[in-house]
């Protein structure tokens, strides 16, 4: 059996709804996840090693299912894994509300990334193709893409406020605000992305796709590698950050004004620096991109070694956040675009959940290791630098090797549409 186009239905969904859901799954999400960390040190006494393990695995059920997830919004349909995903991080939720000892908060982390799984590959593959619609008059404007992070950014930026304010009240009550989101996006999503059985495609005739044909993608499975340190570097947002903060002598006090600073800084030049990376091939992107990563941790590296000066104390928090949100603002959209490249016309949810997967796993791996070297980072030593080199390394790895994984053809060295 063969469908010559994407099913009608499929098409039909707006760009709006997609966007918009963005900033309201990330509201939910934020009010809850930075302060996850926080919460289990502080309230529970758990060890940097434990908060490494429970936040790789949420990050690695999460990305790590993205596979899976692509697989069934290409085979099942969006809907179906829009919705069964927010009822599943409303069970997540639920079980870190009840969490009091490691191993509950442990699946609580997991079950609310497997919920977060299912919904991002479905509302990607959904721009994907609204994207692909637009791209014959796209002229120089940023992707969907470049405005999908825009909006997610700006549930990033409520979502921190919302939760420093409810942790006034206990963790809980923002576990309970997120549960209650999540539950009104699924009913939104049953009744606003229309129903259809029809794998997702972007175009051309595609007979009986295979969720795994990115598996069999030798160059992009390269790709989707080395870009997963983008998302090991990102997630130190949640790890490093506050044990920068506890080792400046702020604690956990800033990491909200922290949070909500990364978010107006994402929005405010998101936009500009999609337009500046769209004049520059994809090769420059990355290289700059993870350079700026970095560069940011490497300074953190040198500035750990010695107390900070009075009055200072958040200037390495400040580098950090500036220079991790600048570089994921680069790589990121460059490679959700290249997405499209990679798949042709084959379905893109399975690309789009192994590039998450890849990242995932990463993450989980990352943190690990991570764990220990953090344990000596809690204090101004030389010792204290060995997490930021580190990742430093890591990211000079990823900006030299993934100039080669880059789709076949001139994609790699031409500047992209947008």
């Amino acid at each position: 059996m063969t469908t010559a186009t994407a099913p009608a239905a499929a098409r039909t969904v707006s760009p709006r709804l997609l966007l918009s859901s963005q900033l309201i799954f990330n509201i939910g999400f934020y009010s809850v996840i930075p302060f996850l960390a926080v919460a289990m040190r502080e309230d529970f006494a758990m060890g940097t090693t434990a908060v490494g393990i429970v936040l790789g695995a949420r990050t690695f059920a999460q990305q790590g299912m993205f596979l899976a997830g692509g697989a069934i919004a290409d085979g099942w349909g969006p809907r179906c894994a829009m919705v069964t995903g927010c009822l599943v991080r409303v069970t997540g939720y639920l079980l870190l509300a009840a969490a009091a000892d490691f191993p509950l908060f442990l699946l609580g982390a997991i079950v609310t990334g497997i919920g977060g799984a299912l919904f991002s590959p479905a509302l990607e593959s959904l721009l994907g193709q609204a994207e692909a619609r637009r791209e014959a008059g796209a002229g120089n404007r940023p992707t969907l893409f470049a405005s999908l992070v825009i909006f997610g950014e700006i549930g990033a930026v409520a979502g921190p406020l919302a939760g420093v304010l409810l942790l006034g009240i206990g963790f809980d009550a923002a576990l309970y605000l997120g549960a209650g989101i999540f539950t009104v996006m699924a009913w939104v999503f049953w009744r606003q992305v229309p129903a259809t059985q029809e794998p997702l495609a972007l175009q051309g005739p595609v007979d009986r796709p295979h969720p795994w044909q990115s598996v069999k993608d030798k160059r992009f499975i390269g790709f989707a590698a080395f870009y997963s340190v983008n998302l090991l570097a990102h997630n130190q947002l949640y790890f490093g950050l506050p044990l920068e903060l506890e080792r400046s002598g702020l604690g956990a006090g800033p990491l909200g004004a922290l949070f909500a600073f990364a978010s107006i800084l994402t929005v405010c030049l998101q936009w500009p620096v999609a337009k500046l990376t769209g004049r520059v091939s994809p090769k420059s992107a990355f290289s700059a991109g993870f350079a700026i990563q970095g560069a940011g941790f490497a300074a953190v590296a040198v500035l750990a070694v010695s107390p900070p000066a009075d009055g200072l104390e958040a200037i390495p928090a400040v580098v950090l956040v500036t220079a991790l949100c600048l570089g994921h603002m680069v790589v990121g959209p460059t490679a959700m675009a290249l997405v499209l490249e990679f798949a042709g016309d084959r379905p893109t949810g399975a690309f789009y959940g192994l590039l998450a997967g890849c990242g995932g796993v990463m993450a989980l791996i990352g943190n690990i290791a991570l764990g220990p070297l953090y344990e000596s980072a809690l204090q101004p030593s030389p010792s204290a630098s060995a997490p930021w080199l580190f990742t430093a390394l890591l990211a000079a790895a990823a900006a030299a090797g993934i100039r080669r994984c880059l789709p076949a053809g001139p994609t790699a060295d031409a500047a992209p549409r947008a």
